[in-house]
């Protein structure tokens, strides 16, 4: 019986060599910004076991030269590579760009993957026309990291921060009189934009509505400035701004008590930040919000040579646990694929967080984020209202009035 099963194996092994060495040798470029190319080099070693015959040469920019990089590629059809990294904050515009494949037509149909990844990371993959020129990776699910050590010097609570906004600047005031060095957050403009993301009425994408008409002037809005300038006229932020070296300083020194961002800042943390692990821990974003604070896609330029081998590399970094998995512990992506985000790994205690056992929650909510279309404009939007809130808190700006100005440079540019 030993025999035959090795005269077996023998003759399977006969039958699929030629089979493995018949296939054609490729090499496919992947164009990708950082931290995301760590993900994407992460998982290459396992899919070179599945595809030994392709060679992927894997180009590394910057965030912000990546997308201008990739806008001016798509635009003239050449320097695009094979898979093209696109963060959400872009996706729109791309989409609506003409220079990725239509995912939706053969041979992809991606639509019937539709049920497999998160409502709202599926939506944003979305076209104003109801196509797919891209697959999420990853869903970023907002989230309030604060320093433990900090809370617990100055006697607040994590409770008193999120209960509401109201209790989350009444915290720091606590913590403001108790230690006049510690700032409740970096700067105020962060909880303006967690506001607008977070209470984004039906049928409202993030910066307009369903017909295009920019919504940048509405209540959501002015709320949201209103909140900000409540924190920055009570001396509660430290007016320094997210990656900045006086930012990195703050957190290390626990001189910032609170930093806002997508749950995958855990993943960051660890390499700016190394000497604080143990002393943070997250929570749920105050006044039970859900927000989506980044996000990550892979789609194919229409220009690739290699489009075959690219969707199978795709499809392998979104609906394979075993990619979604890998990206989660080289920087903390929370997977899309929903049977992914029900991995035993993802129960597991988080080390850096001092062994909480948060990504149950940071999945629980990012099923709790309302889907929301994404818009061409989405990233000139985001440049307009960030002009405006500057102007409000830096030069006292009236809020309505410096809304009312955004929205007419955001119609301006609508035209062009």
């Amino acid at each position: 019986m030993q025999k035959r099963n090795l005269l077996t194996l023998a003759l399977l092994a006969l039958v699929t060599l030629p089979t493995a060495l018949g296939q054609a040798a490729k090499t496919l470029t992947i164009n990708c910004f950082t931290n995301l190319d760590e993900a994407v080099a992460a998982a290459i070693p396992a899919y070179k076991k599945l595809h030994p015959e392709v060679t992927i040469k894997l180009n590394i920019l910057s965030y912000g030269d990546h997308h201008t990089a990739l806008q001016t590629a798509l635009a003239t059809g050449s320097g695009a590579g094979d898979v093209a990294c696109i963060e959400v904050g872009y996706v729109g515009r791309f989409m609506e760009g003409g220079g990725l494949v239509n995912l939706d037509e053969a041979p992809y149909n991606v639509k019937q993957y539709k049920n497999l990844i998160t409502a709202y990371a599926w939506t944003q993959a979305t076209s104003t026309d109801g196509k797919n020129y891209a697959m999420p990776t990853d869903v970023a699910s907002g989230t309030m990291f604060y320093r433990k050590d900090v809370l617990d010097r100055l006697g607040v609570k994590v409770t008193d921060l999120n209960k509401s906004w109201d209790s989350f600047i009444e915290a720091g005031k606590k913590m403001k009189a108790k230690d006049p060095t510690v700032f409740l957050i970096g700067d105020a403009g962060q909880v303006a934009e967690l506001y607008w993301k977070a209470n984004i009425a039906n049928g409202d994408y993030l910066f307009f509505d369903k017909s295009g008409k920019t919504v940048v002037d509405s209540p959501r809005f002015v709320k949201a400035f209103e909140l900000a300038k409540q924190i920055r006229d009570a001396k509660l932020d430290a007016k320094i701004g997210n990656w900045s070296p006086e930012w990195t300083d703050g957190l290390n020194k626990g001189t910032l008590a609170v930093q806002f961002f997508g749950a995958w800042f855990e993943g960051t943390m660890r390499g700016i930040v190394p000497n604080t692990k143990g002393l943070w821990r997250s929570a749920d974003l105050p006044n039970k919000s859900y927000a989506s604070w980044g996000g990550s896609f892979y789609a194919i330029p229409k220009e690739s040579k290699q489009k075959d081998a690219a969707w199978d590399f795709i499809k392998y970094m979104t609906l394979s646990k075993e990619a979604q998995l890998s990206s989660l512990k080289a920087i903390s992506a929370l997977p899309s694929l929903k049977s992914a985000q029900a991995l035993l790994e993802l129960s597991e205690p988080v080390p850096f967080l001092g062994g909480q056992v948060a990504r149950t929650t940071w999945v629980r909510n990012a099923n709790k984020v309302q889907p929301v279309d994404t818009n061409k404009l989405d990233a000139v939007a985001q440049e307009e209202i960030g002009k405006a809130l500057t102007s409000v808190l830096e030069e006292g700006k009236d809020i309505k009035a410096s809304l009312a100005e955004a929205r007419v440079a955001i119609e301006r540019r609508q035209k062009r």
